[in-house]
């Protein structure tokens, strides 16, 4: 058993990675509970999954422009400053957020641009909280530090929305914002504790130029290039966030609580999949293991399609028995996924230097966070097209042929050796 579970190295070794990861753990239930809260807010607003996609677009553009410079920043300047800086930007547009509930404003315009600022400011945080992680435990616990933060992010996305769901439907939504808030301040205190982080090597000005030069040295690197391609498969083609709130409402039965335990029983999933990580320590063809977990993935995201469209729409009261199999789906979707996220993590950290990090965290934040937001938009028109449920199967095989093509045209990926990481 002790093998099977997750390797506590990391947090038993370092002090700061300890801190940083307990701050991260506390503060991303509250982060998960807006930003479910705001999509079932602006569906509640619109009754419309094309708007709910349209969430993922608004935040798209200031995402790509603070995630890609912000790449350069972090190359050039003190990480520790510049994820202090923009975790503060994060905080007070969820306080915006929380101010137009209470205020019960209800424009879903407002929403659209404070969630634009948001995303802005998470493009330049996460790059500079990505590129510090290497910097704090030793290159071989690189998977079980990846490992260890897909237990936290399993961990808040299966309390954020579950809670999210109860938090609208009980207090509403002021009260669910204004947890964020709170939660928030602890990851800030754990940024403030860090050391000093300077960039180690051949500093280059922040700019366009240093933006350009991340570029090429990506274009030069096929193993870190497919990381990122292979995962924009999965989640442009086959994201069905934007689709749970029809789902709940028209399908399914339960409205907001029955989104919560969708996105819930995903996340259930990547807890479970960082749990019992320790035998992903051992995997040494980690690019060969991102691939079949991406085609996983998309296969349990069509069959929680066919789940949905066998179900019908619900007439009655309470909930649909197809929420079980749903669910089922979903978290089988969220073990893929969180598989595939640790072995990611892990060939852009070995295989990057460290002068190169800051830009190349930036562009993984682009494809990470911007490639959902795609997805939402494209869920949303499919589901114009095809309704929710077929939306989902058809998105699902795509992703899985989709990797599959790319493995034809990328063989080398596939051979990527963890003992020897060639870029």
């Amino acid at each position: 058993m002790p093998r099977l579970l997750a390797d506590l190295s990391p947090l038993r070794e370092s002090r700061d990675f300890r801190r940083l990861w307990t701050g991260t753990a506390l503060s991303a239930v509250g982060t998960q509970l807006t930003l479910v809260a705001v999509s079932l807010e602006v569906y509640e607003l619109t009754q419309s999954s094309l708007y709910v996609g349209m969430l993922g677009v608004v935040g798209l553009v200031p995402l790509v422009l603070a995630g890609l410079y912000g790449g350069s920043v972090v190359d050039a300047y003190d990480r520790r400053k510049v994820a202090l800086f923009s975790a503060v930007v994060l905080w007070l547009t969820t306080i915006g957020i929380a101010v137009q509930a209470w205020l019960g404003l209800e424009s879903v315009w407002l929403l659209f641009a404070l969630v634009a600022v948001n995303a802005g400011a998470g493009g330049l945080n996460h790059p500079a909280r990505s590129a510090i992680i290497p910097r704090l435990v030793r290159p071989e616990l690189l998977p079980a530090a990846n490992a260890l933060s897909m237990i936290t992010f399993g961990i808040a996305m299966a309390a954020g929305p579950l809670l999210a769901g109860v938090l609208v439907g009980q207090v509403g939504y002021g009260w669910t914002y204004t947890i964020d808030v709170v939660t928030f301040t602890a990851a800030m205190w754990a940024l403030y504790r860090l050391d000093p982080m300077p960039p180690v090597g051949q500093v280059q000005k922040a700019g366009l130029k240093s933006v350009l030069e991340g570029f090429t040295f990506l274009g030069t690197r096929p193993n870190i290039r497919m990381t990122f391609i292979v995962d924009l498969a999965a989640m442009v083609l086959a994201q069905p966030r934007a689709l749970l709130p029809a789902i709940g409402a028209l399908m399914l039965g339960g409205g907001a609580e029955t989104v919560g335990i969708l996105l819930a029983a995903t996340a259930a999933g990547s807890f479970l999949a960082g749990l019992f990580s320790g035998p992903l320590g051992l995997v040494r063809r980690q690019g060969l293991a991102v691939m079949w977990s991406v085609v996983a993935w998309g296969l349990s995201v069509s069959a929680f399609g066919v789940v949905v469209v066998l179900a019908g729409e619900h007439d009655g009261g309470g909930v649909s028995p197809w929420l079980l199999p749903a669910a089922l789906a979903m978290g089988a979707a969220g073990i893929a996924d969180s598989i595939s996220g640790v072995f990611r993590s892990t060939i852009l950290q070995a295989a990057t230097p460290d002068a190169m990090r800051g830009r190349l965290q930036g562009v993984f934040v682009v494809v990470v966070a911007g490639g959902p937001r795609l997805g939402d938009l494209v869920a949303g028109i499919d589901a114009s097209f095809l309704g929710e449920g077929w939306a989902a199967v058809a998105g699902g095989l795509a992703c899985a042929v989709a990797v599959l093509v790319l493995a034809r045209l990328q063989p080398g990926f596939a051979r990527y050796d963890a003992r020897h990481p060639e870029p």
